[in-house]
């Protein structure tokens, strides 16, 4: 298990990476409780679907400041420095 940080305009996110069936929980919320866009949720699994592990890991990310966006984005970064 993996833990890194990413920022995007106010928003900071730390992001734990591990070993799973891909489950995304934000802020101990499912990701589909916690962003209402469809947008945010791509933005958030892009670096996964871009590298072919949407299905190989598990996320569990804590954020805070910024919108649904910067949020979604610094998530984005995060995971792509795990990776």
């Amino acid at each position: 298990m993996s833990t890194i940080s990413g920022r995007r305009k106010e928003a900071t996110a730390v992001v734990k990476l591990s070993k799973g069936k891909g489950v995304v929980t934000v802020n101990k919320k499912s990701i589909d409780d916690y962003f209402g866009r469809d947008v945010a949720k791509m933005i958030i699994r892009q670096p996964l679907v871009l590298t072919k592990l949407e299905a190989s890991y598990d996320i569990d990310a804590k954020v805070n400041g910024g919108g649904s966006f910067g949020q979604a984005g610094a998530i984005r970064l995060a995971i792509s420095k795990a990776l």
